[in-house]
Parts: C-alpha cells; sequence; structure tokens
C-alpha cells in the first residue's frame, strides 16, 4: 500500500486513523517508531463458535482490516491479521439455529472441539464453525491467518505464558474477585481443568496452587478423589477474562476491538496484564448491532441479517460501508437499512474523484477499497432502479437494461459489472419486499385533473436535453397549481397510481430514466381505465 504523506496526517478524521495512530503511539509514535519484537504488528479478532458467525464477526474483521490498512498507508512495519477462535471454550446451551439439539444437550460443558457436528460435515462443532467463518472471509478475500485456540492450548504454544500467569495467580485473583458475586467467589479459578473422566471444562474450586510444578490440585466431580494435574499442554483452560490476557500476551496483539458488552472483560484483561508485567493492546469498543426490535443480534439466536442475505440485496461493499459507519454507535440492522446504504455507496463513489488531496482519505470508500476506490461509472441509484423494476413490473434484464441505454447508452454489462450487479439486487429487492406490499390507487374523477395537467406537461414543456432537476421543478408547479397544502401529497398520489406505493424516487430523475415517452403511456392507461369505468 503507497504510504500517506504526513502532512495531511493532522487533519485526518476517520476513525481508522485515529485507530491506527493509537497503535503508532503504543510503539514509540512516528519519531520514535519500534517495530515489535516479533517483527510486525499484530492485530487480532475474536469468535466464539458456540453458534454459527453471524454479520457482527464479518463486521469485526472487516472494521479491523480498515485499521490496518490506515496503519500501513502511515508506517514501514509488517502486519499481520489473526482471526482466532476460541473452541477450547466448553458449550454453555444449545444454540437455537442448528439441528440434532437433542444430541447436542448431551455434551453441555465438553470443548467445542471435542462435541459432534450435528451438521454431520466435519469432526467436530467447533470444527463446522470456523469452517464457516473462514469460508465467507475467504469470500470477502481477507488477508488473515486463522488461529484455533485448541489447536495452541493442546500444541504448548500457550504454555509458557499458562505458566506466568500461574506464578501470578494471586495477583490475578486480586483483580478479579471484587468483581464477581458471593457466591461465585468461593469457587472461581483463574484455572479450568479438562476431566479425564468426563472431557468437561470444570468450573470448579481449586484445591491448591503449585507453581513450582505448574500444577494445580482440584476434586474430581465424578468421583471426588483428588487429582494433580499440569496446568500445561491443553490439560487446562483459563477463564475467559484471563484467558483473553494469556492470548494477548503469548501472541503479542497489539490491537483488538470488541462489542460493548465486553467492556468489563477488556478492563480486566488489562489489568491483568499490566500485574503481570506486560502490555495490554489498543481496543476499540463498538457498539452493537440490533434487529428491527432493538435487540442485540445474537448467533445463537440467529435474529438480525446474515451475510448472504446482505448480499442478496446488496453489494459486499454496501455491507462494508454500513460496517464502516459510526463504530461507537449502535446501529439497527435490517433489511431496510440496505437500499440506503447501497445508494450511499455509489454516491461515495461518484464524488471521489472530485474531492481535494485531503478529504479523499477520509473518504469512506477509501477504506473500503484500501485505498483504491473504484469508479462506478453511473449516477442511476438503486432507488431508482428499484422503482424502474417496480413500474415495468419484471425481472427480465434486458427490459431494465434497455431503460437503462435510453438514459445512458455508454453502459453495458460488459463494461459495468457492477452496475449490472445492482439491477440483480433491484429485482431480488423489487420481489422480495416491494411487490408484496404494492397497492395501487386508481385515477378517478377528484384526481384525474392532476395527471392530465402531467401529461401536457411531459408533451409540451419537457423534450430530451431537459434535465432531471428541471423536470422535478416543472412537476413542484403541477402539485402547487392543484392547491396540495403539502406537496409531499402530491407526489403521494402519482406514486400510488404509478407505483402501488406511498414512497417513491425523485420524481423528475425517475421520468429521466423510464422515459418521457414511457411515462406518457402508463398515465394515459390509467386515464383509459377511468374512462371505460364511466
Amino acid at each position: 500500500m503507497s504510504k500517506i504523506d504526513l502532512k495531511y496526517f493532522n487533519n485526518l478524521k476517520s476513525w481508522p486513523f485515529k485507530e491506527a495512530e493509537q497503535i503508532i503511539k503504543r510503539n514509540g509514535g512516528f519519531e520514535n517508531f519500534k517495530v515489535p519484537s516479533k517483527g510486525h504488528i499484530l492485530l487480532e479478532t475474536g469468535y466464539g463458535p458456540s453458534g454459527l458467525p453471524h454479520i457482527g464477526t464479518f463486521g469485526e474483521v472487516v472494521r479491523t482490516t480498515m485499521v490496518r490498512n490506515a496503519l500501513m498507508s502511515l508506517i514501514d512495519c509488517p502486519t499481520k491479521l489473526i482471526a482466532f477462535s476460541d473452541d477450547m471454550d466448553g458449550l454453555r446451551k444449545v444454540p437455537d439455529n442448528v439441528p440434532n439439539k437433542k444430541m447436542l444437550n448431551q455434551y453441555i460443558g465438553k470443548p467445542l472441539t471435542s462435541i459432534p457436528d450435528p451438521f454431520e460435515k466435519y469432526e467436530s462443532f467447533g470444527h463446522h464453525n470456523n469452517a464457516k467463518l473462514r469460508s465467507f472471509l475467504d469470500e470477502f478475500k481477507f488477508d488473515y491467518n486463522f488461529v484455533s485456540s485448541t489447536d495452541q492450548y493442546k500444541s504448548g504454544f500457550f504454555d509458557d505464558t499458562i505458566i506466568h500467569i500461574l506464578q501470578n495467580y494471586e495477583k490475578i485473583l486480586e483483580i478479579i474477585l471484587p468483581t464477581l458475586r458471593k457466591e461465585r467467589k468461593n469457587t472461581y479459578s483463574p484455572f479450568l481443568p479438562i476431566s479425564k473422566k468426563t472431557g468437561d471444562v470444570l468450573q470448579i474450586q481449586i484445591d491448591e496452587y503449585r507453581p513450582k510444578s505448574n500444577s494445580i490440585i482440584f476434586t474430581e466431580p465424578h468421583d471426588n478423589k483428588k487429582v494433580e494435574v499440569l496446568v500445561t499442554g491443553g490439560n487446562c483452560k483459563l477463564q475467559w477474562k484471563v484467558d483473553w490476557a494469556m492470548r494477548w500476551i503469548a501472541l503479542g496483539v497489539d490491537y483488538e476491538m470488541c462489542g460493548k458488552d465486553l467492556t468489563e472483560s477488556v478492563d480486566l484483561a488489562s489489568k491483568i496484564c499490566k500485574a503481570v508485567g506486560k502490555k495490554s493492546p489498543v481496543n476499540l469498543i463498538y457498539e452493537m448491532f440490533l434487529d428491527e426490535k432493538g435487540e442485540k443480534i445474537s448467533k445463537s439466536v440467529g435474529n438480525g441479517i446474515s451475510v448472504d442475505e446482505w448480499l442478496r440485496y446488496g453489494s459486499p461493499e454496501s455491507l462494508s460501508l454500513f460496517m464502516y459507519q459510526k463504530p461507537k454507535s449502535a446501529k439497527k440492522l435490517f433489511f431496510d437499512v440496505i437500499p440506503k446504504t447501497v445508494d450511499e455507496y455509489i454516491s461515495h463513489c461518484n464524488s471521489y474523484e472530485r474531492l481535494d488531496d485531503q478529504k479523499k482519505f477520509d473518504s469512506p470508500v477509501w477504506h473500503i477499497h484500501s485505498g483504491k476506490p473504484i469508479n462506478f461509472k453511473s449516477d442511476i441509484t438503486f432507488n431508482s432502479l428499484t422503482n424502474l423494476v417496480s413500474i415495468c413490473n419484471t425481472s427480465d434484464k434486458n427490459i431494465i437494461w434497455g431503460f437503462v441505454n435510453q438514459y445512458d447508452a455508454s453502459i453495458n454489462p460488459q463494461n459495468n459489472s457492477k452496475f449490472d450487479n445492482l439491477i440483480d439486487y433491484s429485482i431480488n429487492y423489487y420481489n422480495d419486499f416491494v411487490l408484496p406490499h404494492k397497492k395501487y390507487l386508481n385515477i378517478d374523477d377528484s384526481n384525474k385533473a392532476v395527471f392530465e395537467n402531467i401529461i401536457d406537461l411531459l408533451k409540451n414543456k419537457i423534450n430530451e436535453n431537459t434535465s432531471s432537476e428541471e423536470i422535478q421543478t416543472l412537476l413542484y408547479e403541477v402539485g402547487k397549481n392543484h392547491e396540495f397544502e403539502n406537496l409531499k401529497e402530491f407526489f403521494k398520489l402519482v406514486y400510488q397510481v404509478l407505483l402501488g406505493q406511498e414512497q417513491g424516487p425523485r420524481l423528475g430523475s425517475f421520468i429521466k430514466l423510464y422515459g418521457v415517452e414511457e411515462t406518457i403511456k402508463i398515465i394515459d392507461q390509467k386515464l383509459k381505465k377511468l374512462e371505460n369505468v364511466d
């Protein structure tokens, strides 16, 4: 990635650059920057594979990638991004959106990579969900390394850091215990031994910590016998907050973002790092995604929108734009946001080249396209296309392309594949969300004169050189002449008659796209229907 002249840096306002600046400060600042001893800066995203990956998981990776790209444009230092799966965690409850729930119920408490796959495709439930995660990250061509918690524990990679945790267990207890309820304090331990009898991740009281022998002693619930076990080699898993701190230390994580619901965990994990003499990463706390009811989306419940569902109606880039916008603000994530976001993406693409050099770096599309935004090559919006599909009442792309080429003969599926995809999205959105709710209003004696005036306007005051804005202004005059107190009611009437819906596009732009003659023809048909009734 090409470097940004630092003369621009002080005026950059977009949040990925602000996050990159914090990482640079963590490693000495611009003037005294020092490449970490591991040879690179490491950015991490975390995933708990107790349920299927959802759109929030994608959001965390795309946002972290944006920070990584901003960082690489500012400094000369290798970077890596890892997608970490906490797949050695014990299954706490059976997700709602999986098959064979009764079978899974038998494995509550066991590590996710030790549980049979309810989909019967992979060696375990954890492996299945990991594969799902990797498949859609690969689909978006993310540059990342996948890391499995199970692999790191069992291979011994975490051993040195786990031993360090054991040697400092008293300091860690002093940090964690004050945050727990009284009954939980009595049994809490940073270490969760894996039962040799049942394979369960045991949430039990530890009878004795033995730092000198790298072991702990506990009472096995299965037979009430005392057991001594090494904390290394995958014999134990660490409690969540301690596990997070251990991972940061062992991997050398420089940056990780997470949802607001993990604010306390970030704070405690950071304190643990400090207590054992290590440095915690830079963190961004982002707000949660909400469904249409205002409830947090959840991978176990399966509410909200999936990545596949978004991609039926909008481009991958539009999804990235949604993730880019205001990460510290809660956002509702449901189907109605897709058309608006698609059109915002198109607008940013079309305006990018007109921005001065300074403002280009703060454009969302600079971050979405890793510093190399595309030219969308059309000013036709998703909203206009959807309404074109609506008035044509067709799913035939060739018909839609015919109208588009009357408006702009310079584009076609070969030279603008992005626009060709946009037509597919608009047809899908129309069929799924618009068509089922269409309810046409017939022209009657009370509004007949309005539509006769519109036809007169289209025939006598508009030609091929008339701009969409000029058409819009002339239509305003029709509404005023018919004494609509609120011109919104005038346009609502036109939408109901022509499109079968109460809202629609700017009529000037739509008529320019659909065509003046075609608009006259369809209004004529509506008027003739009234004459036949009379």
